[in-house]
């Protein structure tokens, strides 16, 4: 199985630099690795060259220019590129350990997709980690301990790792909390959907769009908690003018009044388009 991992941006390379140092690390490295920029700048082009020269497997640029919140299409256009049979996407402030894509692999499976989980960040420890003062990634249990106590991160749960079985299947038609910073779905149903739904412009709900639409389409939901968390650096939240917006087309999803293939998505991108 070929896997593609894509990692969506936008004008953050020192936490892009972060994620991808944690992909050079993988146990199983993946076949490629994407960048999907949403239209950064210089800085991130530098960062991505960089990293080209010291990843153990190719990186790709996929870029478009910056026209506000579009990462729907910064995704399409990069899984059009992307030659694996499965699709890992994450978000360019969310580092890996070094067990993530051997893991993923693990998970999949024909006909599920498969949702993960995340630990928060506080800023402080994000700070720390952008500058090089910790690396949270390799950090043995007892450092989480202490980082919890401090409130440095939510959770810990998330950290232990079980093994599969039916009990990941139970959530198989719920699309809640379902996020493309942790998920992972074969190539074929995504394109089976016609990817992300571009008219969801700004933040919010892209995702549960996908999830509702790819259940829809027979695709069930596995669970990844408790196998392959991320680490999500802290940002400030994104503005969220048109949220009303992108909620009232996830109801009309869920409400059946839009189809399961996306209006306006990946086919455009592909190479027969």
């Amino acid at each position: 199985m070929n896997l593609s991992v894509i990692v969506t941006t936008y004008n953050r390379p020192d936490a892009l630099a972060c994620v991808l140092m944690s992909l050079a690390g993988q146990n199983l490295p993946p076949s490629e690795i994407l960048v999907a920029d949403d239209g950064s700048g210089a800085a991130t082009a530098a960062c991505v060259r960089d990293w080209q020269q010291r990843l153990p497997c190719p990186l790709h640029h996929v870029w478009q220019p910056d026209d506000g919140f579009r990462a729907a299409m910064a995704r399409n256009r990069a899984a059009a590129q992307a030659s694996g049979d499965y699709l890992v996407f994450i978000d360019g402030d969310c580092m890996v350990f070094p067990d993530f894509t051997e893991r993923h692999r693990a998970l999949a499976e024909t006909g599920w997709f498969v949702a993960g989980n995340r630990l928060l960040l506080d800023a402080e420890l994000t700070r720390s980690t952008l500058h090089g003062e910790a690396d949270p990634v390799s950090w043995p249990a007892w450092r989480w301990l202490v980082a919890r106590g401090q409130g440095r991160v939510n959770r810990l749960a998330p950290l232990l790792r079980l093994p599969g079985g039916s009990w990941r299947k139970h959530r198989a038609g719920q699309w809640r909390g379902v996020r493309t910073c942790n998920l992972g779905l074969w190539r074929r149903d995504l394109l089976s959907v016609n990817g992300f739904d571009e008219s969801f412009a700004g933040w919010g709900h892209e995702d549960a769009d996908l999830a509702v639409r790819l259940i829809r389409s027979g695709v069930k939901r596995k669970d990844g908690q408790f196998s392959v968390p991320v680490l999500h650096l802290w940002h400030q939240e994104n503005p969220r003018a048109l949220e009303g917006e992108n909620y009232a087309r996830l109801m009309a999803t869920l409400n059946g009044e839009r189809d399961t293939r996306s209006p306006q998505g990946i086919d455009q991108y592909l190479p027969h388009a």
